[in-house]
């Protein structure tokens, strides 16, 4: 429930504006005060009118009226609300954003806030891509900007790739997680989830059967008790959450850069099944097998160990971190040496046997352990579990 927060909803000029009538219907339905700022291109796709009687209340367009800055001025109005939302954020708007400018109401509110920002890209595919855009977008990122989507998909002109605006529900769900009054609210926490593939050749690659259902739920869990989550992902089967932001990468070495890139942080949860080890020189075409010849000689090397380089760090370690043992026997023994080889402050372990069905499984049943011992979970769904941990993270951190 958004009950009583207040939403300044700035709407860019693009087709997916429409979309952002329906995000008003959502945040006035669940109890949210929206108060919409459109921009001269977005009056060309959406009317004052219904973005007004949608949101019940004034629509703001333009910098210069004498009576709105009599009245309520383009500062107060850029500090009233609990979270600026930009739906469309279109290229021009962002790169106004990046660069500090300031010459409409739009980008003079974003200048001037000093709350909370929140942007929904939606533009062409390449201009997403753009090396310009994507720098926009670094810029926003490290300037603390959050941000949902955009989606792959076919686009309004007929092109096919990501640059869709993120659906009203994906929208909604970042802002209820960015509004969350929980536990966590202000932290931030870093989950990795899913299996890594690291490359043979161009067609072929070294995995596990890992389904990234424990770690998207673990994530779910987090940002409902108000945490801000950065989700750092493998290719998993299992789709990533919502009110998150969510990496998406390949190997190894691509999730450690992810990770220590996401710092710092307040907690980092390392569900990942990572692994262990890669080529040590992936082949550049196809490997070709030839009957009655020896199948080639797999030349590996060890990957990065990511729980142990974070739980190791010197400056900038996370106040907790949460490492995974995913084993087949001696599990509590096995996941304890870990815990202590590793320097992470807790390890959840599990039987992954085949005959458990939990690899890759809806449930799960857990021993988590730290310092003090081992406490073993009775068998649940993965949600559950989430949960269980989640509360578990929450108290830790105080």
């Amino acid at each position: 429930m958004l009950q009583g927060k207040r939403i300044l909803l700035i709407i860019g000029g693009g087709i997916a504006a429409y979309k952002a009538l329906e995000l008003i219907r959502q945040i006035k339905r669940e109890g949210g005060e929206v108060t919409p700022v459109l921009t001269r291109a977005a009056e060309q796709f959406v009317t004052p009118l219904s973005a007004s009687a949608l949101a019940g209340a004034k629509v703001y367009t333009h910098l210069f009226d004498l009576t709105d800055e009599a009245e309520m001025g383009h500062i107060e109005l850029s500090r009233s609300a609990d979270l600026v939302v930009v739906a469309p954020a279109t290229a021009d708007l962002m790169a106004k954003m990046a660069t500090g400018q300031a010459d409409d109401l739009a980008s003079t509110l974003l200048l001037a806030t000093d709350t909370p920002v929140l942007v929904a890209p939606a533009m062409n595919v390449r201009m997403w891509l753009h090396p310009s855009n994507q720098r926009n977008i670094a810029t926003l990122q490290a300037d603390g900007i959050h941000r949902v989507g955009p989606n792959e998909g076919d686009m309004a002109c007929g092109e096919f790739g990501p640059g869709r605006m993120a659906e009203p529900s994906e929208i909604y769900s970042e802002i209820k997680a960015l509004l969350a009054d929980g536990p966590l609210a202000g932290r931030h926490v870093i989950v990795t989830s899913g299996p890594t593939h690291e490359p043979i050749d161009p067609v072929r690659y070294l995995a596990n059967r890992s389904s990234g259902q424990q770690g998207s739920a673990i994530a779910t869990a987090l940002a409902g008790l108000g945490a801000q989550v950065t989700f750092v992902t493998g290719p998993a089967s299992a789709p990533p959450p919502l009110g998150v932001t969510v990496v998406k990468v390949e190997t190894a070495r691509d999730m450690l850069d992810a990770v220590t890139s996401a710092l710092p942080a307040d907690a980092a949860v390392f569900a990942a099944a990572v692994a262990d080890w890669r080529m040590s020189e992936a082949a550049a075409e196809k490997i070709k097998k030839a009957k009655g010849e020896a199948p080639p000689a797999l030349s590996l090397i060890e990957n990065p160990d990511i729980l142990a380089t974070i739980s190791q760090m010197k400056d900038g370690r996370p106040a907790l971190v949460v490492g995974f043992a995913a084993e087949t026997e001696n599990v509590v023994e096995n996941a304890t040496k870990k815990r202590v080889r590793k320097s992470c402050d807790w390890i959840v372990a599990n039987d992954v046997s085949p005959e458990t069905g939990i690899m890759g499984g809806s449930e799960n049943a857990v021993t988590l352990i730290n310092k003090e011992g081992a406490e073993s979970w009775p068998r649940s769904s993965k949600d559950d579990v989430a949960r269980q941990l989640a509360h578990r993270i929450a108290e830790a951190l105080g």
